[in-house]
Order: structure tokens, then sequence, then C-alpha cells
């Protein structure tokens, strides 16, 4: 069983390290102390009622080998540090990782700033000073990079959960669609879409909060590219093979769906390692190289489901509006599905192999894939 950790409250000058342990009634204490690791177990009172806690921080410096210089203080409601660093200089943060576990807060009351400590060293009578009151702007910046963590784990824990899920939803469709292939053929391609399409329908669905992510900032770049390609896909979905039966049949279903979902499971785990800040070189380059093949063969089927659909939309006239009507106005939707596919679909494939050429260039460039890859 792990032993949950304290809350460890820190704060710093340019010699020392404070730290404070946020726990009762000690018995047993542990402590090991290193060059650049602190660590301690203990029985007490603490965040989790009575229990044993551990916790153990890989600090950012070093501290001094001389282990007479460091102090230890043990009181019933805390247990205090005061580590000398082996240089004087100032800590952008307490640990190396940039990562603050939940447990680990900074010592508002202790802190001191680097013009606070260089003026109480040079004048004899230095007063007490109130981080809150007397240094606004360091406090402003402590208390950012203090919730600044949680803000960020929300964040990471947020889209690594769509993600995954994205993945999964899309591995299950190909999973399924491989059974059903290798058990009756080419004959399984007709009920494609009774197999997976709902699943299909929901993750579609799923992919419009992609729009949102970088409008909340929780994603870089533009949400139009986004929409674009989420909109053109649920057109393709909801509107073009939902609604018309006769066209769900169709074996440029599977392959549509095929070609999608190979897409979206190299997509998506590349993804997760992004937000981690982990490099893959060989899901890197799957990444921007697969859409090379296969964005041309998904818009080639999006567009022959266009075309074959032409004539049941004006055999069953859906979406049309005809004259005279209150609104003094007519639409045509075989009419317009005509006129994407004769001015609209190539300049639109063009447009999205551009963009994803470039979006390669700027990931891999001429040469960096080979390194990456290797």
């Amino acid at each position: 069983m792990v032993s949950p950790s304290p809350f460890v409250y820190w704060a710093q000058d340019a010699n020392n390290i404070f730290i404070k342990v946020d726990l009762k009634d000690i018995k047993d204490p542990k402590v090991d102390l290193s060059q650049n690791y602190v660590a301690m177990t203990a029985s007490g009172v603490g965040a989790h009622g009575p229990s044993d806690y551990s916790f153990a921080l890989n600090l950012f410096g070093d501290l001094d080998p001389n282990d007479d210089v460091h102090q230890t203080k043990m009181s019933p409601r805390a247990v205090e540090f005061v580590l000398k660093k082996a240089n004087s200089s100032w800590w952008p943060r307490l640990i190396k990782h940039q990562q603050k576990p939940a447990w680990l807060k900074v010592d508002f009351e202790r802190w001191k700033s680097e013009d606070e400590d260089l003026s109480d060293s040079n004048a004899e009578n230095a007063g007490a000073k109130d981080i809150m009151g007397d240094y606004p702007e360091l406090y402003e910046k402590l208390k950012r990079d203090e919730f600044g963590y949680v803000k960020e784990d929300i964040r990471k824990v947020y889209l690594a959960f769509y993600n995954l899920t994205q993945f999964v939803f899309f591995t299950y469709i190909l999973v399924v669609m491989g059974i059903r292939f290798m058990k009756d053929g080419y004959d399984s391609l007709p009920g494609t879409y009774d197999a997976v399409g709902p699943v299909f329908k929901f993750a579609q669905l799923f992919q419009f909060l992609e729009v949102m992510h970088p409008i909340f900032g929780y994603t870089k770049g533009n949400p139009m590219v986004p929409l674009a390609q989420v909109t053109g896909r649920a057109i393709v979905l909801f509107i073009m093979i939902e609604l018309e039966p006769r066209m769900q049949t169709k074996p440029v279903v599977f392959y549509l769906f095929l070609i999608w979902s190979i897409i979206e499971v190299v997509r998506y785990p590349y993804y997760i390692t992004d937000i981690y800040k982990r490099t893959i070189g060989l899901l890197t380059w799957l990444r921007y190289t697969i859409w090379i093949p296969l964005y041309p063969l998904g818009a080639l089927c999006e567009g022959i489901i266009i075309l074959r659909n032409i004539p049941y939309f004006e055999e069953t006239q859906r979406f049309v509006v005809s004259m005279p009507n209150s609104w003094n106005f007519s639409f045509h939707m075989p009419t317009l599905m005509k006129l994407y596919l004769l001015v609209l679909f190539f300049p639109g494939i063009y447009a999205l192999m551009t963009h994803m050429y470039r979006a390669r260039i700027k990931k891999l460039g001429p040469k960096k894939w080979k390194a990456k890859f290797y």
C-alpha cells in the first residue's frame, strides 16, 4: 500500500531552502537527505488523518554537501527543515520537474524576495516584510505558479482523456470491421453501417469538441481548421449516409469508414504523446505522412457518395424548397451537390493537402524525420 503524502510547504532566500511538513503527533520519523534529494517517512496526523506518511523531492539545485549546516526542527505541529544551498542563487522552483505534486505548496508566510534578501543584508534594523503587501507583484507571480499547476493538470488530464476516448472508439470500429471482413469477406461490406454506424456517429459528434479546444485555449491553432474538417465529415455522415438508407449499404461506405478510422488511430495517440512532450519517431512520422495516400482516397470516397446521392435526392426532393412559399425563397439540394463537385471539390482537396504539407514540413522538415525515426 502506498503511503499518502502530507502537505509540504516551501520557501527560499538566496542561501537557504525552507521546508515545513504539515504533520502532527509525529512518531518514528526517518529523514533521507542528500545533495539534491529530500525524503521523509513518519507516522502522524495529516491531511488523511492518522496514518503513515511519506514524501520525496528531487530538488531543482544542489544543497551544501556538509550535513552540519542543515537544520531540522520537530514540534508537535510540524517538521521544519532549513537547508543550505550549495551556491547562493535563487531557484525558479523547488523541484527539478515542472510538474508539481498537488501536496507541495508555497509557504507565503516565510517567502522573501531577492530584493528583500539583499536589503536585509545591508540594513542593520530591517523590519519584517509582508509579501502580500510589500511585494504584490512577487505574490501574484507565486500565486499564478501555485494555481497554474492545477490548471495545467486539469487541461492535460482532460485532453488525454478526450484523445484516449476517441482512440478507443475508432479502434473498436476498425476491429469490428476487420472481424466481419475476415469472417464474411466482401459480403460484410453492405452491413458495415449497421454494425459500426452508431459508434461512428457518436465519435463524430464528439469531434466537435476539437473546435472548442482552441477557443478555450486548451490547444493552439485556428478553430476554423478543425471546424471545416469536422463539419465536412458530419455532412457526409449525417446527411449523405444517415438520411439515405440506400446509400448505407454501398461498399464505398466501408472504404470511407476504413480510411477515416486508420487516420484517427494514428492521430489521437500522437496527440496524447504531444500533450506530455514525448516524441515517438515512428508515430510522429506516421501522423505527418499517412495522410498523403489516405486523404485523397477519403476525399474520393466522399465525392462518390455525394455523386451517387444526387439521383436519390432528386427522387425524394429532400432539402428542396420550391416556390411559391411565404419566404419567396427556393433551394434545390441536388443542384448544390452538383456545384460542389464541379466547383469546390478539387480546390477543397488542394487546400487540405497544402495545409497538411505545410504542417509536415514544419514538424519533420526535409531531413528531420530521419533523425527522429532512427
